[in-house]
């Protein structure tokens, strides 16, 4: 079956689970065929609230059988994943150009991961893109279940595409994707200790420009700028010893996240 992807969702949303591929051919804004396998779909991962992760799946254009699958993440929360498709390491990218009110053009990426390497690009969390859920109740999500649901999206992808279960498989994404890649694999490479099937072949995960955790990413900034030479050691010492009464100020129980440090827990010169 081959439709346009403006077309998919109503079909999608009301067909059943046998209809619930499809293989798209064209898109709006691309010159002819597209010259890569693109599967999308849905796939369920909560049955009580009826949620529905939506899924773009593109093969890899040297040899699927042999190359490495990979589940790719990206950031917000709550990007879809058309724009890892068409932004960063998918096969598609637009055509920069003054807005004429015509559709945006799409060109063909030759530096695309899907030359050498099978995409999953996930619109995750639910509410994310295409992603929904039958129930309100099922968009109340954190990160933990957010990375149960990838899981379990996962775990039936493969079902439905077994084969590449023995494909080497990658967790990855990035910005926000850099909090819940970690927690997915480590789901996953428990999984596999248990026993879970389909029994997947994870070799690793790698995030890019990823938030881990706001005083890490935030401070790992200053030490980023001493080593590049941007800013004096003067500065990035100052930052230190403010670092340093964090740290004890932390150990007393008067700091935490979101707080602010006593003015009289600093250094006098700062």
């Amino acid at each position: 079956m081959a439709l346009p992807l403006l077309f998919l969702l109503p079909l999608l949303l009301f067909s059943s689970p046998a209809l619930s591929a499809v293989t798209v051919t064209h898109l709006p804004g691309f010159n002819g065929p597209l010259p890569f396998h693109l599967e999308t779909g849905y796939i369920s991962v909560d049955e009580v609230n009826g949620v529905e992760l939506f899924y773009y799946f593109i093969e890899s254009e040297r040899n699927p059988k042999e190359d490495p699958l990979i589940l790719w993440h990206n950031g917000g929360p709550g990007c879809s994943a058309f724009s890892g498709l068409a932004f960063e390491i998918g096969p598609l990218k637009f055509v920069s150009k003054k807005y004429d009110g015509s559709i945006p053009s799409l060109v063909y990426n030759r530096y695309a991961w899907t030359k050498v390497a099978n995409v999953i690009f996930l619109d995750s969390p639910v509410g994310t893109g295409f992603s929904f859920s039958r129930n309100p109740e099922g968009y109340v999500v954190d990160d933990t279940i957010t990375s149960k649901q990838a899981y379990e999206f996962l775990r039936k992808w493969l079902v439905e595409h077994p084969r590449f279960i023995s494909s080497h498989l990658y967790l990855a994404g990035d910005s926000f994707g850099g909090k819940i890649v970690p927690i997915v694999a480590s789901i996953v490479a428990k999984g596999i200790e248990d026993g879970h099937r389909p029994l997947v072949n994870l070799k690793g995960y790698l995030v890019g420009n990823p938030r881990t955790g706001e005083f890490v990413d935030f401070n790992s900034r200053v030490a980023f700028a001493h080593a590049m030479g941007i800013i004096s050691d003067e500065l990035y010492e100052i930052h230190e010893e403010i670092l340093s009464q964090f740290d004890i100020c932390y150990s007393k129980g008067c700091w935490s996240h979101g707080t602010r440090v006593p003015t009289e827990e600093l250094p006098d010169h700062v």
